[in-house]
C-alpha cells in the first residue's frame, strides 16, 4: 500500500482488514475474537503504511515517528491500547499487542533518523515562532534542539500541519490521555501565534 493513499480511505481499509482477519477462522462475535498474531516485521509494515517506511511521514496529517524518544512511543501505544487515548485506527492496530511488542516497535522507530522538512522556511514566520517558543519555554521539556527526551516528544522536523493541529487541540480541547501542562502552557495563545510556532518547529534541523 502506497504511503500517498488518502489517510481516511486507508484508515477504513485498515479497520476492515483487521475485522476480516478476526473472522477468518470462524464466525464468533467480535467481542470474543482473539487478537491477531503477527510477526514483528508485519507490525512494522503496518506502522510504515501510514507513518512512512523509514518513519518519516509523507502523508498529510499523519505524524512522523522516526527519531521520537523510545519512552514517548511506548507511552502513546500503551495509552491507545488501553483505550485512554482515542484513535480508531491505532486502537485496531494496537489491539492484542503485548508490552514486548510495544517495546520492540518503540526501539525500532526511535532509532530511525528523522528527515528535515523540505523547502526553505518563511523567515519572518520562523523568527516569530522562535520567539514564542522561547517565551513559552518549550525547550525546558523538549530540549534545546526540540528533539525530545524520555516521555517528551520530538517536535523538530515534525510535519507542520500535524504540529498545528496538535497545538490547537491542546489549547482548545483538553481530553483524557493528553498533557495538562501543555493545556495550561497554550491557554490564550492566538491562532496566528500557533501557526508561527508550528512553522518554526517544523523547520528546526
Amino acid at each position: 500500500m502506497h504511503h500517498t493513499l488518502h489517510a481516511g480511505r486507508w484508515a477504513a481499509m485498515l479497520i476492515a482488514l483487521f475485522t476480516s482477519l478476526s473472522f477468518a477462522q470462524g464466525s464468533a462475535p467480535a467481542e470474543s475474537a482473539k487478537p491477531i498474531a503477527m510477526t514483528f516485521t508485519e507490525r512494522v509494515q503496518i506502522c510504515a503504511s501510514c507513518h512512512g517506511a523509514d518513519g518519516n511521514s509523507q502523508t498529510n496529517n499523519i505524524p512522523s515517528i522516526a527519531g521520537q524518544p523510545r519512552i514517548f512511543i511506548e507511552n502513546v501505544l500503551v495509552l491507545i491500547r488501553e483505550g485512554l487515548r482515542s484513535n480508531e485506527v491505532m486502537q485496531a492496530v494496537t489491539k492484542g499487542m503485548s508490552d514486548q511488542d510495544i517495546v520492540a516497535l518503540a526501539k525500532h522507530f526511535s532509532a530511525l533518523p528523522m528527515q528535515s522538512t523540505p523547502g526553505e522556511p518563511d523567515t519572518a514566520l520562523q523568527q516569530r515562532g522562535r520567539l514564542l517558543a522561547s517565551k513559552l519555554r518549550c525547550a525546558s521539556c523538549h530540549e534545546a534542539n526540540f528533539k525530545g527526551r524520555a516521555q517528551m516528544p520530538r517536535l523538530a522536523a515534525q510535519r507542520e500541519e500535524v504540529l498545528l493541529t496538535k497545538l490547537i487541540a491542546f489549547r482548545d480541547k483538553p481530553k483524557p490521555g493528553t498533557d495538562t501542562i501543555m493545556n495550561a502552557t497554550l491557554h490564550g495563545v492566538k491562532d496566528d501565534e500557533l501557526k508561527a510556532l508550528a512553522h518554526f518547529l517544523a523547520h528546526v534541523r
